[in-house]
């Protein structure tokens, strides 16, 4: 499609816009049919190498060393198949995550069907494997480019394909983690950033429709399963605000080690990527005879700390492990998330809290559970900086709907924690550093289109009219919506807080406009 049959496509559904939402909908239930699929594929094959993977080590346990010097000629080949699959497509390297913000930006280009069948390959074996990496990065990547497919092969326009990549991402969450408003919440806080219809229709769509697909394969049942989660008492908000502290410092260091992981894989024995791939592989066989609860996700693990007691030295020891080795395992550039990792260490870090403020004899042994949840939440929304996601996300998860005000007060702290220690949003960081390694390609960023944002109270541009605003060259203000009205914008139309403005413009200038609405 070319960008004059683009713009007639686009200006025709933004001068008909209920239909356009009516249609974005529909493509959002297929969406999430579709995402549903491929995620319970994955999350299936995933459970399937995870026992697999538990009993090989018990047979290598009882078995001579030619045997075990086998499984790791095993992983040293499996090296070499991940790094030529990221030769394939470097683009499905990694979370996902930060992929997919730059695409919906505009900011980069993403060939859906690649980095599908690498993303879904790559990560069953490399998770398989036992590295210390999650699902749900590289479930709400596969969610995204399932989109990127839909929209593709209906011929949609590059505006609308950028609805449905945050739909997408909606249904991979939901899908993968059972929690169909997380996936909501999260497009909208953390990818799309913008809480229009346009985007909330279709991702509420997909997410929901998703999850359907999900339930009915892997039943009902939690993410986690937590028993024995009680109320927690209005007197225990107090301990809430110090373990959100504790667990908002545990995120800014989690967050640290992920942005500096490249200096340790700089060293001069990593001379060629597949050595580093190798080294995480080879950590990864030695864990699984020592310290096999570190290995892969590691919901198993928040399930196991929630019904059997652990002693304070064995939890110190899987945090250090499992922090260690999430960072090795990430730095090593092969594609899965840190998602469910990231959980998993809040996890320890609550369960490490609860243990010490039992012995101090400030709770009851009978809150140990609550105090995990909540530094689970927290120390997502101190790495993450989308705290409204880590409130409904572990609520959904764990079922523990009772507990939403201190979810909410544990985010609320250690989101505040992050920005006084200038932490940055990890997704954020990520994805700007993709763009600094690699700057997109000219052809990317002259390419127009028509993107919707809102007006922020306050920003520099709201209560002006819109010959006063000072555009970006070769930028068009094609359409202005406030409440139901739909506006023809003239130079003596004065835009105000929460119009949604519809601009045509190059790609190059998407974050300039942003921040001229927002700031």
């Amino acid at each position: 499609m070319d960008d004059k049959e683009q713009k007639f496509k686009t200006y025709r559904s933004l001068s008909n816009m209920h239909n356009f939402r009516l249609r974005l909908f529909a493509e959002g239930i297929l969406t999430g049919i579709l995402a549903g699929i491929v995620i319970s594929f994955f999350r299936f094959a995933l459970s399937e190498m995870e026992y697999l993977r538990g009993a090989l080590y018990n047979r290598l346990w009882v078995s001579d060393w030619s045997i075990n010097a086998c499984w790791f000629a095993v992983l040293i080949a499996i090296a070499f198949i991940l790094h030529k699959l990221n030769c394939i497509e470097p683009m499905a390297a990694g979370s996902g995550i930060p992929q997919v913000k730059g695409a919906i930006l505009g900011l980069m280009k993403m060939r859906w069907l690649h980095i599908l069948w690498v993303k879904l390959t790559a990560g069953i074996i490399g998770i398989g494997a036992g590295l210390s990496l999650g699902r749900e990065g590289p479930s709400i990547q596969l969610g995204a480019v399932t989109a990127q497919g839909v929209s593709r092969l209906m011929g949609r326009t590059r505006m609308e394909e950028r609805y449905l990549l945050t739909s997408g991402a909606s249904a991979g969450l939901a899908a993968a983690f059972n929690a169909p408003l997380a996936g909501v919440i999260f497009a909208l806080e953390e990818l799309h950033r913008n809480f229009s219809i346009m985007v909330l229709l279709p991702s509420m769509a997909a997410a929901f429709t998703a999850t359907i697909i999900s339930r009915a394969i892997f039943g009902r049942a939690t993410i986690f399963d937590i028993p024995y989660l009680q109320l927690l008492p209005i007197s225990y908000y107090g301990i809430v605000i110090l373990v959100a502290l504790a667990s908002g410092l545990a995120g800014v260091i989690f967050n640290w080690g992920l942005l500096n992981i490249g200096r340790f894989y700089s060293l001069p024995c990593f001379k060629r990527p597949v050595q580093k791939i190798a080294f995480a592989l080879i950590c990864a066989g030695i864990l699984g005879y020592f310290l096999p609860e570190v290995l892969g996700g590691g919901n198993d693990l928040i399930n196991h700390l929630a019904k059997a007691p652990v002693s304070l030295q064995l939890l110190l020891i899987f945090l250090a492990g499992k922090l260690i080795f999430t960072l090795i395992s990430y730095g090593c550039g092969v594609p899965g998330g840190f998602f469910l990792p990231m959980l998993v260490i809040g996890a320890l870090c609550g369960s490490i809290c609860a243990q010490m403020l039992i012995m101090l004899g400030w709770i009851e042994p009978a809150y140990a559970t609550n105090i995990m949840v909540v530094a689970m939440a927290a120390l997502f929304a101190s790495s993450v900086r989308a705290p409204i996601t880590g409130t409904v996300l572990i609520m959904e998860m764990t079922a523990s709907y009772q507990q939403l005000l201190s979810l909410a007060i544990a985010a609320m702290v250690a989101f505040v924690i992050a920005e006084l220690c200038h932490s940055k949003p990890i997704y954020e960081e990520l994805m700007q550093r993709m763009l600094h390694k690699k700057a997109p390609e000219p052809a990317v960023l002259e390419q127009r289109n028509v993107i919707e944002l809102v007006i922020c109270s306050g920003s520099s541009v709201s209560g002006k009219l819109i010959k006063d605003i000072p555009w970006p060259p070769n930028t068009l203000l094609v359409d202005v919506k406030r409440g139901e009205s739909q506006l023809i914008p003239a130079g003596d139309t004065r835009l105000l807080s929460g119009d949604f403005i519809y601009i045509l413009t190059a790609t190059e200038h998407v974050e300039e406009l942003t921040k001229m609405v927002e700031e």
